[in-house]
């Protein structure tokens, strides 16, 4: 039985939600004022949700900014309506374009629900030796935000083919939480109560943050979330800048060995 707390939350949630749909409607663009930031931190990529734009992330996305952290968009997604494999597919050539245009080379994901999953499918789309450049040695780690991992019990009731999409028996929804080699590099943050996922958002081998707040949209907007959010796709970046001095002082290592004279 829910309590009042919790069908209130429910009711605003919706109520956010209509907002930030009728701000995607009057505001279609790409955040371009968001791409400059430091070069030598990994470039930050938004997968918004399903029927979402850029726009429902966007106060994480102006708290990075603040942060140094270069933020980019993926305009083809649209409106995110697509089969999460041909979605991964468009975000994996996003971040080649990226590489190619701007010299970008190491990425994290900041994804709201359903961009989780494509989070996760690119991941392991990518997945191979940790140098190769088609690897998730460009994706260093994704902060999801209320994805539904091992999908919502509610979808097999809804018309459109889009969202039971999300049903535990959909074959995507079980193929991505049966391979795990991924869910170290994922960051699953979720409220207390999502109206929408009632099964939660923690995944097997993942750092899984419960934030004492409710909702599934409107938790985007509460600053322990952002806080969070912040925090932890600063950590990645830590962990992206040790990756980097271990392999550069290898290779220095090396350099002296080939250098030295034989004795």
């Amino acid at each position: 039985m829910l309590t009042v707390r919790q069908l209130s939350s429910w009711g605003l949630d919706y109520v956010y939600a209509g907002v930030q749909q009728a701000r995607s409607l009057a505001h279609r663009h790409s955040p371009t004022q968001f791409d400059e930031g430091d070069p030598g931190l990994p470039a930050i990529v938004l997968l918004p949700g399903v029927y979402e734009t850029w726009l429902f992330l966007e106060p994480v996305a102006r708290r990075l900014n603040a942060r140094g952290f270069r933020i980019f968009t993926v305009p083809e997604l649209a409106s995110n309506r697509m089969p999460v494999p041909r979605s991964a597919e468009i975000v994996g050539s996003e971040l080649r374009r990226l590489q190619t245009d701007h010299g970008i080379t190491e990425f994290v994901l900041v994804a709201h629900s359903k961009g989780g999953l494509i989070g996760k499918h690119l991941m392991l789309d990518l997945s191979g030796p940790p140098h190769d450049p088609q690897s998730t040695g460009a994706v260093r780690g994704m902060v999801a935000i209320a994805t539904p991992f091992s999908g919502s019990r509610y979808a097999r009731f809804m018309l459109s083919r889009t969202l039971r999409a999300f049903s535990p028996r959909d074959s995507v929804v079980r193929a991505l939480l049966e391979q795990l080699q991924v869910n170290e590099r994922i960051v699953s943050i979720y409220g207390e109560f999502d109206p929408h996922i009632p099964g939660g958002s923690a995944l097997d081998g993942a750092r899984n943050i419960e934030l004492p707040i409710n909702g599934h949209f409107r938790i985007l907007q509460s600053e322990l979330l952002i806080a969070t959010v912040e925090q932890e796709v600063s950590a990645i970046s830590r962990r992206f800048g040790d990756d980097t001095s271990e392999d550069a002082s290898e290779d220095t290592r090396e350099d002296a060995a080939d250098e030295s004279p034989e004795r």
